[in-house]
């Protein structure tokens, strides 16, 4: 997974992450582009197959996480995801609605500068 994809995940609950895109891009058009069109709809982002069907992933993970089922693990190998990599997305999905849901739980609210 490369790591923009990874950051581009938590966008609509991180706004710094999308600082932190354009900066691991180095494009800050095509960043804004992509940070956009997640944010907007996904389906219609310019994005690869693969990756929406990751972000399918994650979104049912975040919020109907009782009806994943092997289903949902196969379309992702479809893509060629191995089971390392399935782990991986399924740790990056749980870890960033663990945080944000602690953090939302404590009343944290983002820095000044990124409101």
């Amino acid at each position: 997974m490369q790591l923009w994809f990874l950051m581009s995940m938590n966008a609509t609950t991180e706004t710094h992450h999308g600082a932190a895109l354009q900066k691991l891009i180095r494009d800050d058009k095509k960043a804004e582009k992509i940070l956009n069109g997640v944010l907007d709809d996904y389906k219609t982002a310019p994005i690869s197959k693969k990756e929406k069907a990751m972000l399918d992933y994650a979104v049912k993970l975040t919020k109907k996480p009782a009806s994943i089922k092997k289903d949902d693990l196969n379309q992702l190998r479809k893509y060629e995801l191995s089971d390392r990599d399935i782990l991986d997305l399924n740790q990056v999905v749980a870890y960033f609605n663990y945080v944000n849901r602690t953090a939302d739980g404590l009343g944290i609210e983002l820095e000044a500068e990124h409101k």
